[in-house]
């Protein structure tokens, strides 16, 4: 029988308070900061929701909890992980300018390259260093995220071998 709406609230209410526990245990081995737990444990708590009319009592509910919870922590760290590391390519760059708000020679060189490179791969490297993801670099650009990690890592060589001799400066 397919529950209701109102079922279905009030069934993941009382899942959510009585086994409350285990998706903090989940969300402190997973993340160390307290921002990061945060945000975990509310993804979490999404994904139980959206996944509540799959449940089929096959199993324990806690065993689905757990299953859904750690399935979320595994996606959660993956996109965490990419995000940190744009932040970091981002910061790096964002470094190259000086105090005065003026770009350093480095930086205009980067530029330089990325203009000396054919328009699309240019674009896609722009793309990149602002910090979009495979995702929106493909929906801008009208191809496939498989299609943006392919081209981005040989427009990366190429701009690698444009910048040779002050890539140690980078």
């Amino acid at each position: 029988m397919q529950e209701n709406e109102e079922q279905l609230e009030q069934r993941y209410c009382r899942w959510v308070d009585e086994h409350q526990g285990l998706i903090f245990r989940v969300v402190h081995a997973s993340e160390n900061l307290p921002e990061d737990k945060n945000d975990l444990f509310q993804e979490i708590l999404l994904q139980l929701w959206r996944s509540m009319p799959s449940f089929e009592g096959r199993c324990k509910e806690t065993t689905w909890m757990y299953r859904v919870a750690l399935n979320t922590a595994r996606a959660w760290r993956r996109s965490e992980k990419r995000r940190r590391e744009r932040k970091e390519e981002i910061a790096i760059f964002t470094s190259l300018h000086g105090n005065d708000g003026e770009p350093n020679p480095l930086l205009e060189s980067l530029y330089e390259a990325i203009r000396e490179m054919p328009k699309a791969e240019g674009s896609l490297l722009l793309l990149h260093l602002d910090g979009l993801s495979y995702q929106d670099i493909a929906d801008v650009l009208g191809v496939s995220e498989g299609c943006v990690g392919v081209r981005l890592s040989r427009a990366r060589k190429q701009l690698a071998e444009k910048m040779k001799g002050q890539a140690n400066e980078l």
